[in-house]
């Protein structure tokens, strides 16, 4: 029995639409402004803000992959994924889809399209061996296509390209590895305590959402892979209470 299954199937979609909505008006406000006059504590704020927004386009596609934006209609669901990582960064969606199911498959294990090469264990290195396996030629070439097509078409300033276009959906990467795979993956002096080989972080939930959506209770994901990101803590909770 899936937890939770009263809750409406449209609240997904809601929410979905919410993060699209928010990082797209973000990211016009944010390309059209004068950096120049900003302080340097704005455009910090502003890089974080849109980092973060990244971060929930990525969330958003992931919980497409489970079925979980949509749960009515798979064709929107799947639709709703793939229009989240094209604007995260041009990415297919059939071919994240994939490897995100190899990774639930083969946790933390050399089957693993995620987990690092068995020698480079490091987060530089399994970092950078993570983005390699994502980024393709196609990709790249597509990027470079609409950095042009903003700089000399819709004559967008190239710092403010570079400030909240590029440097934050580079950031997101980090912060998606880090708290989605890094942590909860990595080889430490405490051992998986099953097949899922994961773990949680114990954060409250306030700081939980803002550092990766709810990614970080990851246990808790991997054993509910139907359970959308924003009730991973009430899954949590049930989690915890389960083993007092």
């Amino acid at each position: 029995m899936k937890p939770f299954s009263s809750i409406s199937d449209v609240k997904g979609l809601f929410i979905a639409w919410i993060i699209i909505l928010i990082w797209l008006s973000s990211l016009l406000y944010l390309l059209n402004i004068h950096i120049s006059t900003l302080p340097l504590i704005l455009i910090l704020l502003g890089i974080a803000w849109q980092t973060f927004l990244y971060t929930g386009l990525f969330i958003t596609a992931h919980d497409a992959m489970h079925g979980t934006v949509y749960p009515k209609n798979r064709k929107f669901n799947d639709f709703m994924g793939s229009l989240a990582l094209i604007l995260f960064a041009l990415l297919s969606y059939k071919r994240l889809i994939q490897k995100h199911w190899g990774h639930h498959r083969y946790p933390a294990s050399q089957q693993d399209p995620d987990y690092h090469d068995g020698r480079h264990t490091g987060f530089f290195a399994w970092y950078a061996r993570f983005m390699m396996n994502y980024l393709t030629v196609k990709q790249i070439l597509g990027m470079a296509i609409v950095f042009n097509l903003f700089l000399h078409i819709f004559h967008l300033p190239v710092s403010n390209l570079i400030v909240f276009w590029i440097i934050p959906s580079l950031l997101s990467t980090v912060q998606l590895f880090y708290f989605g795979t890094f942590l909860p993956h990595h080889e430490s002096g405490e051992p998986f305590k099953d097949d899922h080989r994961a773990r949680s972080n114990d954060y409250k939930v306030f700081w939980s959402f803002l550092s990766c959506y709810h990614f970080g209770y990851h246990w808790e994901h991997h054993e509910y892979p139907h359970i959308p990101w924003w009730q991973l803590p009430s899954i949590r909770k049930m989690t915890l209470a389960k083993t007092k």
